[in-house]
């Protein structure tokens, strides 16, 4: 009973702006748009898609297997998520590479300018999931080299293994072919409102068409939730409020390992979204996608203080 989490891997450089973006862009030059921002501070974490989602579903008491490529300054890193419960035996070191950084600007109004260097991910595809001891019950195939990832979606429909197809950022590289290949061999779709439209775009397919060929699509909506499709049916989950926020990075990747682990123990629909919702707002409150911790017994607590489970969330708290 294993989850494969493929993804990026990498550590995020944090910075945050004191003022608005929107002040310092002018809509009639951006043609010839050159900016430079002096940031309050900035600090180095954890993070990548992958990793991210392993950490909450290892943080719910699963157990995932973590698949993709580093470099060499990957051992502090790899130490962490093994104590965290992450298993860590698919992740392949590459010799003379750097792991992948991410580098985000936050400004007031927790709006994201941000680069991405793929560094040892532009090797992911020298990974195989045909190559893995067992069959998994579930791979996460979320953004990464887009090679990689098309070579996962082939690998898994030929094996007839269930896949989570989560493109996000890499809507706007990957080839409109592969992005149609991994939508119509999914058995689930996860994306945000923004990526969802750029899906439809470039692969030609309307959202009927997507259900249509997908069993669970999930649409993030931000500050108004998630709206989620499957059975024939559409629930709206709304946003758990938070006590603080600190910095919106990871937050879809902890929607979506929330989102998983309701699917694993066997939930319905609505509880599966509220409890990504939940796990969203914890990563929303720290400054960093792998800051935060609880048990699960403190989540089932602060969940029903906001939804009725009817006991349902009993199980999460006896795993």
């Amino acid at each position: 009973m294993t989850i494969i989490c493929t993804g990026s891997i990498a550590y995020d450089y944090l910075m945050s702006f004191p003022g608005y973006f929107k002040d310092h862009i002018l809509p009639d030059r951006l043609e010839s748009i050159s900016l430079s921002f002096l940031v309050d501070n900035m600090v180095r974490q954890r993070g990548g898609t992958a990793p991210n989602i392993a950490y909450t579903l290892a943080l719910l008491g699963e157990h995932p297997v973590l698949m993709g490529t580093v470099g060499e300054d990957f051992a502090d890193y790899d130490a962490w998520l093994k104590s965290c419960g992450v298993d860590t035996r698919c992740v392949k070191v590459i010799p003379g590479m750097f792991t992948a950084s991410f580098f985000a600007n936050t400004d007031r109004s927790n709006n994201q300018i941000c680069s991405f260097y793929a560094g040892a991910m532009s090797r992911a595809a020298e990974l195989s999931v045909a190559s893995l001891e067992t069959k998994p019950d579930l791979v996460i195939i979320s953004p990464n080299d887009p090679v990689a990832m098309d070579k996962y979606v082939c690998e898994c429909v030929e094996a007839g293994i269930n896949y989570l197809y989560d493109p996000g950022q890499q809507v706007v590289r990957s080839d409109p072919e592969e992005l149609r290949r991994g939508v119509e061999g999914a058995y689930s779709v996860f994306v945000n409102e923004y990526e969802f439209e750029l899906l439809q775009k470039h692969t030609g397919l309307s959202k009927k068409a997507i259900l249509d060929h997908v069993d669970l699509l999930v649409v993030t909506l931000a500050e108004r939730g998630a709206q989620i499709y499957a059975d024939g049916e559409v629930y709206s989950v709304p946003v758990v409020p938070a006590t603080k926020i600190l910095d919106p990075t990871g937050v879809g990747d902890a929607f979506r390992g929330g989102f998983v682990r309701g699917v694993r123990l066997g939930l319905d629909w609505e509880t599966c979204g509220k409890m990504g919702a939940l796990a969203a707002t914890y990563c929303l409150e720290t400054r960093g996608p792998q800051e935060h911790a609880y048990t699960p017994a403190e989540f089932v607590a602060r969940y029903r203080q906001h939804f009725d489970d009817d006991g349902a969330l009993d199980v999460l708290i006896a795993k």
